[in-house]
């Protein structure tokens, strides 16, 4: 008896270190062309009304897949651009749910990623009607969730937030565990609930979530301007709108925001000191980089990667070393949270290694 509750233990021990994987997965390429669309429409048709745009079509293509995230379902729908779907209340849906949604969820350079995001917000069992084209994300929690009223009036900067941070989530479920999946659930929530209805209380509970947008947005800003002199933490607090107590502990596992940027520019002269199609010398490629001191570049890149940067380049240009940059180190150890195991991934120190 004590044999089998041992294997019973580790069994579940080793479960919940397991991938968290899709709940449902779905491709109308299974289906015959001219049926695929009305495929697609049957996926939902318990929940929502789906309608082309352009009325009927020989083919559409798309695929759904779905995380469960404890009470919260998180799908994603990547369908066809050339098809415009209408997605309608309907009028007796089969559950009572929040749905939380972005659309144009892709973005082809860091200077619209913003501008490309479209949140929405709804309740199921109220009227409402929306247009999307090729990536839409939703979420869909219990009505009882979150205390808000069925029509919320949200802040442009509030419903951009949460855009950000379901993208965010988005990126990181290949890095959740199964023993991760009740705080990012629990954390979600609360992120809900901070933008729904906004009070003092709820923003404490959602900081993980908050810290990890906050992150993200700061990396999108240091990778924008790595070769901009003045790229500092005051520069940073200023353009994302971040205290300068908050943005030095949320780098804090990545050793602090001015190592953090400077690990970035180091790595960014290696790529381009690997890189046999750049012709420029070693001083002016450190130079580029805000390096502007030979030796001591020289030292930190040494200490860094264990190779001079006249190694690195003679390594490159013989084909023996990828001009590609390197990962951040790893994470440290301890339990994860929500807040590390986002930023961590967002800082290149993935967990799931």
């Amino acid at each position: 008896m004590n044999a089998r509750v041992e294997l019973g233990s580790t069994s579940a021990a080793a479960f919940a270190d397991e991938p968290l994987r899709c709940a449902i997965e779905c491709d109308t390429s299974r289906a015959r062309a001219p049926e695929r669309f009305e495929v697609f429409r049957n996926w939902h048709s318990s929940i929502l009304d789906v309608g082309l745009k352009s009325g009927e079509t020989n083919t559409f293509e798309a695929t759904e897949k779905i995380w469960q995230l404890g009470d919260i379902a998180f799908a994603v729908i990547d369908a066809s651009p050339d098809h415009l779907l209408r997605w309608e209340h309907k009028k007796k849906p089969a559950v009572d749910n929040w749905v939380v949604s972005v659309k144009n969820s892709r973005a082809s350079s860091i200077a619209d990623v913003t501008s490309r995001r479209k949140l929405g917000i709804t309740n199921l069992t109220a009227p409402h009607a929306c247009e999307s084209e090729g990536r839409l994300i939703a979420l869909f929690l219990p009505y009882d969730t979150v205390d808000a009223s069925l029509d919320p009036e949200i802040a442009d900067e509030d419903a951009q937030f949460l855009a950000d941070y379901l993208i965010l989530l988005h990126h990181n479920l290949t890095h959740l565990r199964r023993s991760n999946v009740a705080r990012v659930a629990e954390a979600t929530i609360h992120m809900l609930a901070a933008v729904l209805a906004p009070s003092h209380e709820k923003l404490a509970q959602a900081q993980a979530p908050i810290d990890a947008v906050i992150t993200t947005r700061a990396i999108r800003e240091i990778d924008a301007k790595l070769a901009y002199p003045g790229l500092s933490p005051e520069y940073l607090c200023k353009s994302v709108g971040v205290s300068r107590s908050r943005l030095y502990r949320i780098f804090e596992p990545a050793g602090g925001i001015s190592n953090y940027i400077r690990r970035k520019r180091l790595l960014e002269t290696r790529r381009a000191l690997a890189d046999s199609a750049n012709v420029h010398s070693i001083a002016q490629i450190a130079e580029n980089m805000g390096f502007t001191d030979p030796s001591t570049y020289s030292r930190m890149f040494k200490r860094e990667f264990g190779l001079s940067p006249k190694e690195v380049r003679a390594l490159g240009w013989q084909g023996m070393l990828h001009p590609g940059s390197l990962k951040m180190d790893q994470a440290g150890g301890g339990n994860p949270t929500l807040n590390t195991l986002l930023i961590g991934n967002s800082l290149g120190m993935s967990m799931s290694n």
